[in-house]
């Protein structure tokens, strides 16, 4: 069977960015059966299938086991998450921001932090309502739009205002500057900036996020190197270290491990889904 791959990303209405940063929806077949490494992000991810449930474990390689979802919610993860494949996915992702957890699915995002969840156990009959409506659309712009639709009835007022409900505007703000940096901040400043010791604005971020600040922005330099890694024409490595905010080559291998429990080279001989994109 000839190598296949489609995919198709938007911007959700603009009054949910604050809590959706992206829409993805993806058709890949003709792959060998195997396993895609899904790596840790700044976004809870959430994807729903158009077809046969997903086989997902939320770790890769450590026993984790493997659990079939129709539609599936994920926290933020410090590692990769397994998606067992027959050489064929088709589906629907969404990323949420961490604050977009409040107004989504009622809670913090540090409720979710590495698990992997029913969307349905957080979204109850309106998860069935959006599995059914976007497996009925015929077109990516359909499937979009049912998105927004249902999203938007989700958060409601919220949606109006810039304040996210529950959120310490302080956790926000540092969130807010660690993503703009891509990770590349002291933690220490920032906490400084907001009037906060740092003690203190590590124990109310990992209560909001899940994750401490230094621990985000180690997620968030590892998901810039990805993405200059995934490039068609990716950068050699040495130069991805270094314009992704690594000490050195060394030190990129070193996180690349720990997030996918490959080195950087194994990673891209083995992320079939990955090459053939």
């Amino acid at each position: 069977m000839e190598d296949h791959t489609a995919g198709i990303s938007a911007r959700p209405a603009p009054v949910l960015r604050k809590y959706v940063d992206s829409y993805v929806g993806f058709d890949l077949r003709g792959f060998p059966t195997g396993v895609h490494r899904g790596p840790p992000s700044r976004a809870l991810t959430a994807v729903i299938s158009l077809e046969e449930p997903l086989e997902v474990a939320a770790g890769v390689d450590d026993g984790s086991p493997v659990t079939r979802f129709v539609s599936v919610a994920g926290g933020l993860m410090r590692r990769s998450v397994a998606i067992h494949h027959d050489g064929r996915q088709r589906g629907v992702q969404l990323a949420l921001t961490p604050l977009g957890a409040r107004a989504l699915y009622g809670m913090p995002a540090a409720e979710l932090a590495q698990r992997l969840v029913p969307l349905d156990e957080l979204l109850g009959a309106l998860a069935v309502e959006l599995v059914d409506r976007l497996r009925s659309a015929t077109t990516w712009a359909a499937r979009f739009t049912t998105l927004d639709e249902v999203l938007l009835r989700i958060v409601g007022r919220d949606a109006c205002g810039d304040h996210v409900s529950g959120v310490r505007p302080e956790v926000a703000e540092a969130l807010r500057r660690l993503v703009a940096a891509r990770g590349r901040v002291q933690v220490g400043a920032v906490a400084a900036d907001l009037g906060w010791s740092r003690r203190y604005l590590t124990e109310r971020f990992r209560t909001e996020v899940g994750l401490s600040p230094k621990a985000y922005a180690r997620v968030l330099r590892f998901e810039h190197a990805h993405e200059l890694a995934s490039a068609r024409d990716p950068l050699p490595w040495v130069d991805v270290a270094t314009v992704s905010g690594y000490a050195d080559q060394a030190h990129l291998v070193r996180e690349w491990r720990e997030f996918t429990g490959r080195s950087p080279t194994a990673w891209r001989r083995g992320e079939v889904l990955l090459e053939a994109g």
